[in-house]
Formats: C-alpha cells, structure tokens, sequence
C-alpha cells in the first residue's frame, strides 16, 4: 500500500508537465521517446536464461497494451483536456480492475465492487462541471482506453506472475519491449519526423518522465499490486486523482473547485478505511 501511494503522489506531477511542456510534439512519439528511455534503465538488469519464452510473451503483450496503447490514448487526450481534466477522467479505473479480475475469475466480489464504486463516486463528485463541453466528450472516451488498457494489465500482470517466476525486475524489460514496439510502430505512421523539433526543456521533460513516472514507478506500481488486495489497488488508482488536481492548480496555475475536491477527497479516504476494516485478501 505504501508504494501505491508513494507513487500515486509522484504521478501527480506528470499531468502537468506533459500538457505544459509537451502537448507540441507528436504524442505517439512522446510515448515511444518515454517508453525508450524506461526500456534503458531495466535492460542492463535483466536476466535473459531465468526467462521462459512463453512467460516473456505473455509479459510482451501486457506491456504491449499496459504501457504502449495506454500511453498512445493518454498523451493523445492531453489535445482536448486540460491536465487536471485527463486525471479527473481517469476514475473509471478501479471499476474496470474490479470488473476484469471479476470476469476472469467468474464470480462477483461485492466488497470489491462496493470499495472501487465508493472511490468512483469521490471523485465524481470533483469531475462534475462543465460537462456541456464538446471537447470533454471525446476527451473522456479517448481516456477511457487508456484506462482499460491500464487496468487489464495490472489485472493480467498480476496473473502472470506468481511466487515461481523471476522476479519483477529481471523480467521488467521485456513489458517495455512491448511498449516500444506499439508505439514506435505508432509515431512511425503519425510522427512527421522530418519537421520535428524539440526544445532542450522538452527533453529535460521526457528524460524525467521516461525515468522515473514512467520506468522506475510503473514497475514500482506493479510490484505494489502483486502484494496489495485489488480492493485496495482499485483504490489507489483514484488516489492521484485529487493529488493531481493540487499539483495542477498549486504548480501549474490551473482552476478547480475547491469544495467539490474537498469532498471527493474525503469520500475516496472512506474507501480506504473501508478496504482496511474489512482486511480482504489478495486475489490473483
């Protein structure tokens, strides 16, 4: 829980800087330039003879749709969203973790269900206004692939890796291969290289997200799912939202209202306390 939410916090700031510093550039290539610089920093660790072929297929394809179509709907949203807005966007999250394992798993959890619903219901209460916006709606739809893809793989990473595989990060390389391979194929189509141009802060920028919100997090973020009930991850995936909200109007001058973030915030901390009283047990 405590890595969730260190984290979380440390994600907070990324909004902001991507819609400041990098809504010029092509977005599939800011993808494949963060998912490039994440890849550096795990290959040097990576222990190629303790993996299995099959198993590094499957991790191929969660960091396929995890990190890469992730990120391609994502930083594609930022175009019609202001950066609070993309994070606002992003409560359906824990429903789709909730629902995926739900599904896989053939049953229904209640307490699951009720825990994720109650943090979705918080931070609804700070998304709603200005929803007769046009630009929200593609916004919001765009968003919610990116959530899907998120959530299915922190589910299906969840799966793969059991107590018998090689551990996280000497496996973790491989997930960004993946990334690297969907959204280099991406900006390949999308990308005009031959006229782009990026400034030395904008590199500044992506050198800072590709290493830590997007390497040394995501795989901090996953570690932290395998040993965290997915009551709780559901959870946390709303965490940031209100964090990113702060950082959005205390670092980079964006308006929200104060008191629906105060209460939205408090109805997200009663989902904690929920998930904490009812101590439920991790769910592969």
């Amino acid at each position: 829980m405590i890595i969730l939410l260190v984290v979380s916090f440390i994600w907070a700031f990324s909004f902001g800087l991507i819609k400041g510093n990098l809504t010029g550039i092509d977005s599939n290539l800011v993808a494949f330039i963060r998912m490039s610089i994440a890849a550096a920093i795990f290959l040097p660790i990576m222990k190629y003879k303790n993996i299995d072929y099959r198993h590094a297929g499957k991790l191929f394809l969660v960091g396929m749709v995890q990190f890469g179509l992730m990120y391609i709907f994502y930083i594609k949203a930022y175009q019609y969203l202001q950066a609070h807005q993309v994070a606002l966007f992003t409560i359906f999250t824990p429903i789709y973790v909730t629902i995926l394992n739900d599904v896989l798993k053939k049953r229904v959890n209640l307490k699951f269900q009720l825990n994720a619903s109650l943090a979705v219901i918080g931070t609804a209460v700070i998304v709603y206004s200005n929803l007769g916006d046009s630009s929200f709606l593609t916004g919001f739809f765009i968003i919610q692939l990116s959530n899907v893809c998120f959530a299915a793989g922190q589910v299906f990473y969840k799966r793969i890796m059991q107590p018998s595989e090689p551990g996280d990060r000497n496996v973790y390389f491989v997930l960004y291969l993946g990334a690297l391979f969907i959204t280099g194929l991406a900006s390949l189509l999308t990308a005009d290289f031959a006229h782009v141009s990026i400034s030395g802060k904008q590199w500044l920028t992506l050198l800072y997200l590709g290493v830590l919100p997007s390497g040394i997090c995501f795989f901090l973020w996953n570690v932290g799912v395998k040993h965290t009930n997915l009551g709780a991850v559901a959870v946390m995936n709303n965490v940031k939202i209100p964090l990113a909200v702060i950082c959005s109007i205390a670092f980079f001058h964006e308006s929200a209202d104060y008191t629906r973030l105060a209460i939205g915030t408090l109805v997200i901390l009663a989902s904690l306390t929920i998930n904490k009283y009812y101590k439920m047990n991790t769910v592969a």
